[in-house]
Order: structure tokens, then sequence, then C-alpha cells
């Protein structure tokens, strides 16, 4: 008996780094860090872009 395969996960990743980063951007623009908080939702965007150019890819493919 052949044992099952896990699904495909493409991005999974990103996605979940992106959330932390975004989490992060909001406590610290909760705590007055403007600067951390930018550049945290900078990385957060450019996750989010890879996950779904590769969740696109993913699907034409």
């Amino acid at each position: 008996m052949l044992p099952f395969a896990a699904p495909l996960q493409t991005g999974g990743g990103f996605l979940y780094w992106a959330i932390i980063f975004f989490v992060l951007a909001i406590v610290a623009a909760a705590v007055g860090a403007r600067g951390v908080a930018g550049i945290s939702m900078e990385i957060a965007r450019i996750f989010v872009l890879i996950f779904i150019i590769l969740a696109v890819v993913a699907l034409l493919l």
C-alpha cells in the first residue's frame, strides 16, 4: 500500500511570513516605531506579491 502524498503547497511560507511581518508592523505602529512599521509593511507586501505570483503560476501549470 502506498502512503498518501501530501497536497502540493506552493508559497505557503511566503504567506505565513507576510502575516508575521504585518502583525509586527501593526505592533510597531502602535508603540510609535514608524521606521520599523514601514519596513515591516514593505517586507509583508513583497511576500504577499511573491505568494500571489506563485499561486497563479501553480494554478496555470
